[in-house]
């Protein structure tokens, strides 16, 4: 019994099987298997290791951004003199990385609460009428039923009077002087994996440097300073008519870092993209064109609680960064060449294919590639154990018998 278990281990242990591997010799199956596997070495090599970097692992990384406009506009209206600085025309004021920069405005001063009509004539003709307008279109205030007007019949409301008239948008020229506001964008990214901290104000950017650059793609790509201009350019506006409707534009920051090289050549790059606001007759055709939202500004006059409402018409920006840092790992490394490995076996399959079921002598390549065992009918195999058992059986009964 011991023998026979430490038989069994010695072939367990102490042995290797190996598959029966059969060379054929042809010409067309092996120009297949050959092509096959170049082809998976150089998926291996070229996409595996080279496109997709599989021998390094990747970190994303936590980012801020802070951002900084600067720039007056004039207007004159009506011959009276406004400037406009940050407070005025960026929403809102913490600089944070999605913001809006007003070019146009329709303004209306005065309001103060109390009854006043509409400014949809058209729609009424008796106090009925008034009751049910709201289910044709919203009100500009609350309505009291009433028909008001001598020549021209129109709703009465209570509300913030004069109601504001945005029936015409006005010419964008007023705020073109916003062209020439400038954007300070201060990014900074952390990959936690690696222990890298990187900013947008990298190497060579120092305080001389910021007073005097401006962005550009060709001659200045790292300046943080960028003229709102030419950011409506390089994304594909046209700065006189998306300052008429407004519109949104995503800058985004792409940290794209390789950390098997040097940290300083950790960079980012920017890109601008037209979100929606395109001037062009299809986005025009659709509703809700542009860009636009308001807000008032109230103060105290004669003891009365007054207000000054604009309807903002801007250019949303909104800043978006994506970061991804590499560096070579063994894991993945070893990962991807175990794959490669694998996939190489796709070579055997597709020939093994061909020659067993393709090629005309598929008959003698199978009896070649597979030997295969029948299993022994009832016959002869079951007599040669009948007279292999019937001699031992015979011997136990006569010891049997003698002892007894």
């Amino acid at each position: 019994m011991n023998s026979y278990i430490a038989n069994a281990l010695s072939d367990f242990f102490f042995k290797y099987e190996t598959p029966r591997q059969v060379l054929v010799r042809n010409r067309r199956v092996g120009v297949v298997c050959r092509l096959i596997q170049l082809g998976v070495l150089a998926y291996i090599i070229g996409w595996v290791f080279i496109y997709e970097k599989g021998y390094q692992s990747t970190d994303t990384a936590v980012s801020s951004v802070f951002t900084k406009m600067k720039g007056v506009a004039y207007t004159k209206v009506d011959g009276e003199e406004w400037v406009w600085d940050t407070v005025d025309y960026v929403f809102p004021e913490q600089g944070d990385s999605s913001f809006v920069v007003m070019t146009n405005y329709i303004i209306t001063k005065g309001q103060k609460m109390g009854k006043c009509p509409e400014l949809y004539p058209s729609r009424v003709f008796s106090s009925c009428l008034c009751l049910a307008a709201p289910l044709l279109r919203p009100p500009q205030g609350h309505m009291t039923g009433k028909c008001v007007g001598n020549t021209t019949k129109t709703c009465e409301v209570v509300a913030w009077c004069p109601v504001e008239d945005d029936r015409k948008i006005p010419d964008p020229a007023l705020l073109m002087s916003a062209e020439n506001y400038t954007l300070f964008i201060k990014n900074s990214v952390t990959f936690p994996a690696y222990g890298v901290k990187r900013s947008n104000l990298v190497e060579g950017i120092d305080n001389q440097y910021i007073k005097s650059c401006v962005y550009d793609p060709t001659t200045s790509p790292l300046c943080p300073i960028f003229r709102l201009g030419d950011l409506v350019q390089l994304s594909g506006f046209n700065f006189a008519t998306i300052a008429k409707m407004g519109g949104a534009i995503g800058i985004v920051i792409d940290w794209t870092c390789n950390l098997d090289y040097d940290q300083s050549e950790c960079k980012p790059i920017y890109t601008f993209h037209g979100l929606y606001g395109n001037p062009n007759e299809t986005d025009m055709a659709r509703a809700s064109v542009g860009y636009n939202f308001r807000y008032a500004k109230h103060y105290m006059e004669d003891k009365q609680e007054k207000r000054t409402l604009l309807k903002v018409f801007g250019i949303r920006f909104d800043i978006i960064v994506r970061s991804v840092a590499r560096k070579f790992d063994i894991i993945p490394t070893l990962t991807a060449i175990g794959s490669g490995v694998g996939i190489f076996g796709v070579a055997t399959v597709v020939c093994d294919l061909i020659l067993l079921y393709l090629l005309p002598k598929r008959e003698f390549y199978n009896n070649m590639k597979f030997k295969v065992t029948e299993t022994q009918t009832m016959g002869e195999s079951q007599l040669d154990w009948l007279d292999y058992l019937y001699p031992l059986l015979i011997g136990e009964n006569m010891e049997t018998n003698a002892r007894v």
